[in-house]
């Protein structure tokens, strides 16, 4: 009722002479959207607005592109504000509508298998001049959330355009609070839909009601300018996406970056729906992906071959998989003179690369944007050559859409040789992954060589991490950390990365063997399945994922300490299972103060910890053999851990 309300009161507002809806609904019929054409006149508004079972997540809101079909000497002399209204004389002339429902398989992700299904429309669109440009909106409903774009099809004379601004409005009810952050690396501030400072990055996360969330974000941005968003200068509670620059050149037939509107009454939902993204995004084009492994990575920082000899061997000993070579190792980073052709670092590169192999560790290597502008067409084969595994990308540009098909360019010239990608620093995923699994990991996340407070790190998991994978760089000896160690050894399940950087400041001599490095030598960094226990943002989180039989989860609280009641309903309840449990113990003798148990644990059984202030509990779940059972006493309903 309350949906025809709004719907009536807006089309009356309007004062519409005539209107055309087109509704779709998720499979599961929670997730729904509508779009509706108004024209009055010579003139058309097309407004769009989306429900979450039955209730109002995205208010009527403006589609619409500032675009300039290359009138040079009209453009030149216009700013883009002044340029003609380009939807202004656009006619509706039909829609069709679709459904998809497949499942696919994805060894590098959160899930290893995705379901695609959804419902669609796309709506038909003319201009009423002579130009007779055209314009196609589609609009997907998923379970998970609701994605559209703008599509210009294909022109008899092959027109190109220029958009100048994409004006795409989000709407949210009165009393949205959103979860703001300025930057890919920043920190995060929940305000209210009014007074931002500047800009914000995507994904953004908010919170309608106390069981009603929403995160906008953008998926499959190619090569096109990033979408930040940012408030509307005329309307309450709306936000207006806004480009960093823009788009020239456009050759028809082109399609827009989706935008996405997740909703879940519950935060915990958006991450384990987040694979929306990869959804939104075309399959594999790699044929042969034998050669991308994801795995647990070490930074060697001393760049010489005695230490690269000893990362190797610690690495092999503690179940890694590569070492990784960052800046300077071929000069300075920042000099367009640096050739990454050459290792100028003390290191024997054949030497460490045929060492690793024999000990089944493979090598990467970081290249500064610099040499990557400049070399990138020999350097890659030459990096196959070495026997390189992959290439970390630095400090690349990703605002513009040069930059944006830039990095997308390298990503693709990294697979025709075999490379893995991390790419660092500004850029945030927008699901490319699925098309170029090459692509493991990326940074922008304010991570643990920032050394965030207890608090950031549990709102990570319900902001950045949304839109996938987070290379956090966890740290676990530096003196710097400002968690307890427990709470550090969560990293792994709680930041998903295909390719997990470990002990980032770290050398094998300043390594101490403790009992807890355990956890980090078996904790996979890929998975079959995840669950979202506990998703009380900016004071604690418990998530638990998958990996064949086994289940690992973390535990982590903010700046205060808690009792925590964490279930385990992700396990079998018909089984038993060894709960190796890692938790802060101030009175332990250890250096890192980090307590090693072992329990009999039944599935469904609700455990209990005592988080310190900064604190953390990491859980590793093995199904129970009859010897185990012997082995260990069952953990008890009184047991705090």
């Amino acid at each position: 009722m309350k949906r025809i309300i709004a719907s009536i009161l807006f089309l009356a507002a309007a004062a519409a002479v005539s209107a055309q809806t087109v509704k779709v609904a998720s499979p599961d019929g929670r997730q729904e959207a509508a779009v509706e054409v108004l024209s009055d006149g010579g003139k058309t508004e097309i407004v769009y607005h989306t429900w979450f079972d039955g209730r109002p997540v995205v208010l009527p809101s403006v589609l619409d592109l500032t675009i300039d079909n290359h009138i040079w000497e009209k453009a030149l002399a216009k700013k883009a504000d002044q340029v003609d209204r380009w939807f202004d004389n656009l006619a509706y002339e039909s829609h069709e509508t679709f459904s998809r429902d497949t499942v696919w398989a994805y060894p590098y992700g959160e899930r290893s298998e995705i379901r695609d299904a959804y419902n669609g429309a796309v709506l038909h669109f003319v201009k009423k001049d002579a130009s007779k440009y055209r314009l196609d909106i589609e609009i997907r409903a998923y379970d998970e959330g609701i994605a559209l774009r703008y599509h210009l099809p294909m022109h008899p004379d092959a027109i190109y355009h220029r958009i100048l601004a994409e004006n795409t409005e989000f709407a949210f009810p009165e009393g949205t609070m959103a979860w703001y952050t300025q930057w890919a690396q920043a920190p995060y501030e929940l305000l209210p839909l009014n007074n931002w400072p500047d800009e914000c990055e995507r994904p953004l996360t908010l919170k309608l009601a106390d069981d009603l969330y929403a995160a906008v974000g953008e998926a499959a941005q190619i090569d096109f300018p990033r979408g930040k968003l940012k408030l509307s200068d005329s309307k309450a509670n709306t936000i207006v996406t806004a480009l960093n620059d823009n788009a020239t050149d456009i050759v028809t037939p082109y399609a827009l970056p989706w935008r996405v509107i997740m909703a879940s009454d519950r935060l915990g939902g958006l991450l384990e729906n987040n694979y929306i993204y990869l959804n939104l995004n075309e399959k594999s084009a790699i044929e042969d992906e034998s050669w991308i492994r994801p795995g647990k990575v070490m930074r060697e920082t001393t760049l010489t071959t005695e230490n690269s000899l000893k990362c190797i061997d610690f690495c092999a000993a503690h179940n890694m998989d590569y070492i990784l070579y960052d800046w300077k190792w071929y000069g300075p980073s920042f000099d367009f003179n640096s050739d990454a052709r050459e290792v100028v670092a003390p290191i024997d590169m054949k030497k460490v690369v045929e060492y690793g192999k024999s000990k089944g560790i493979g090598v990467w290597v970081y290249v500064n944007q610099h040499a990557i502008q400049k070399q990138a067409e020999q350097i890659f084969p030459l990096y196959k050559e070495w026997g390189l595994a992959g290439v970390k990308f630095g400090f690349v540009q990703f605002t513009s859409q040069h930059w944006a098909d830039w990095v997308h360019r390298m990503v693709r010239l990294a697979a025709e040789n075999n490379l893995m990608v991390n790419i660092h620093d500004e850029y945030r995923p927008t699901g490319y992954s699925r098309t170029y699994p090459n692509l493991m990991t990326q940074e922008g996340i304010r991570g643990n060589e920032e050394f965030p407070s207890a608090t950031h790190n549990t709102i990570l998991p319900f902001t950045r991490m949304i839109c996938g994978a987070g290379d956090y760089t966890v740290c676990y000896f530096d003196p710097r950390i400002k968690n307890t160690h427990a709470h550090q050894l969560t990293f792994p399940v709680m930041y998903y990365s295909p390719i997990q950087t470990l002990y980032w400041y770290d050398t094998p001599a300043r390594i101490k063997e403790v009992p807890e490095l355990e956890f980090f030598d078996n904790v996979p960094v890929v998975w079959d399945e995840t669950k979202v226990v506990d998703d009380a943002i900016g004071e604690h989180v418990v998530i638990a994922r998958r990996s064949g039989s086994e289940w690992f989860a973390g535990a982590i609280t903010n700046d205060e300490g808690r009792r925590l009641s964490v279930p385990t309903g992700f396990l079998d309840p018909e089984k038993n299972y060894v709960l190796r449990v890692y938790t802060d113990d101030p009175s332990s003798e250890s250096p890192t103060k980090v307590k090693c148990s072992r329990y009999i644990v039944k599935g469904g059984q609700v455990l209990t910890f005592d988080l310190q202030p900064k604190g953390g509990a990491a859980m590793h779940f093995i199904p129970a053999e009859k010897s185990d059972i012997k082995a260990y006493r069952k953990l008890k309903v009184k047991d705090i851990l």
